[in-house]
């Protein structure tokens, strides 16, 4: 809960500035592309890996055309099979006949997300279902250090590094060492979920947070600034499978509306097929969730709150608008601390809720127009809202 203590708690101006992104993409690409599988075993021929047409641009196209800000790259998922040429198994691309055993994902992906202006992130899967050196601790962590400084070293600045948890229930890494490789090579990625990590997991995989959305969470090292991502993927499983089909634009706003709009980052997986493209139905969704992303933006007016109290404010809505929803910031510089507010338009209670975060959307279903917009909140610690504004 956010008390005194809690509200004591800064963010860093790279967590403050993936908070504001608000929403990433993720692509899901391996030998899982072609198996049909979801956590294929380590067991296939490299060759299975043949992405013909394989375009990193027409996946950082698609990930421009609804906002990402930031772009994971699944550079190895579970099976061990690594989308680079690793110096630590030969159980990557380079023992594939595709493009005669020359081609780096990674590398290509990195480019293109410079490209686009979209940051670069990687995912390493810490679980190893291929390395023989997985069930010897020191061996595997020493391998899995290794992976990851090629990871941070060689394709230019990282925006995020992602740790995925699943598989291995009950295994111990070294995530004091893997902390301090990331902090040495890359200070300013982000560190998703486990060890010495900066933002957190929500806790499902369907994309959805829930109210509150706390930032400050206790660990065994005292209490740290950890904002927390949603993952969801635009298809019911993350990689690609013919027989699967993308979300509806309903569904995507839905996600975005318990994501995004309540305070949380939004990571928005669209798995290339394998033909080494996103599939054209995923193109064209992805397009329209972006329309309607960007028409929102553009219907939002902008309020100027007058304070009336400690805790309370008021603005006046735009004339002759039917108003939908109302916007709001919380000030996190000095950390969070709002953990309850009312909103009310014209004096009737539209939103009762708890945090507001970096941004939180209250919408109603009805549009009508209102005069004025109070706001009441409840702190630890003086507040101050950074945004307020209507869609109109």
């Amino acid at each position: 809960m956010i008390d005194e203590r809690t509200a004591r708690v800064r963010p860093t101006p790279g967590q403050l500035s993936w908070q504001q992104a608000g929403t990433g993409a993720f692509f899901h690409v391996g030998p899982s592309t072609f198996n049909g599988q979801e956590w294929s075993d380590g067991t296939d021929s490299p060759a299975l890996f043949a992405p013909a047409g394989l375009d990193t641009d027409h996946w950082l196209a698609c990930a421009a055309s609804f906002g990402a800000r930031y772009a994971v790259l699944t550079a190895k998922h579970h099976d061990g099979f690594c989308l680079w040429p690793t110096a630590t198994t030969t159980y990557s691309v380079a023992a594939s006949p595709w493009r005669r055993g020359t081609a780096d994902v990674v590398a290509e992906f990195a480019a293109s997300c410079r490209r686009f202006g979209i940051g670069f992130g990687v995912y390493l899967s810490p679980w190893d279902r291929n390395s023989p050196a997985y069930h010897d601790r020191e061996a595997y962590d020493d391998l899995y250090c290794a992976q990851l400084t090629e990871l941070l070293t060689g394709y230019g600045d990282v925006a995020e590094i992602w740790f995925d948890g699943a598989g291995s229930e009950g295994r111990d890494y070294d995530w004091a060492r893997i902390g301090a490789v990331c902090r040495r090579l890359q200070p300013g990625a982000m560190r998703f979920h486990l060890g010495d990590a900066t933002i957190s997991w929500i806790g499902n995989e369907d994309g959805l947070a829930a109210d509150p959305v706390e930032y400050v969470v206790d660990t065994v090292d005292g209490l740290r600034y950890r904002p927390p991502e949603c993952d969801v993927s635009l298809r019911d499983g993350w990689f690609h499978h013919d027989d699967e089909t993308p979300k509806s634009l309903a569904q995507c706003l839905t996600i975005r509306d318990h994501s995004v709009g309540l305070g949380a980052g939004l990571l928005l997986n669209v798995p290339p097929a394998a033909t080494g493209l996103i599939d054209p139905a995923d193109v064209v969704r992805c397009a329209e969730y972006g329309r309607a992303v960007r028409d929102e933006a553009a219907r939002t007016v902008p309020l100027t709150l007058t304070r009336r109290g400690p805790d309370t404010w008021r603005a006046t809505a735009p004339a002759g608008r039917a108003v939908t929803a109302v916007v709001l910031g919380d000030d996190l510089r000095d950390g969070q601390r709002v953990h309850h507010h009312r909103v009310s338009a014209d004096g009737v209670v539209v939103a009762d809720a708890g945090t507001v975060g970096v941004r939180r959307v209250h919408r109603w279903a009805t549009p009508c127009e209102v005069s004025r917009i109070d706001v009441e909140v409840a702190s630890a610690g003086p507040p101050r809202l950074s945004l307020a504004a209507v869609l109109a």
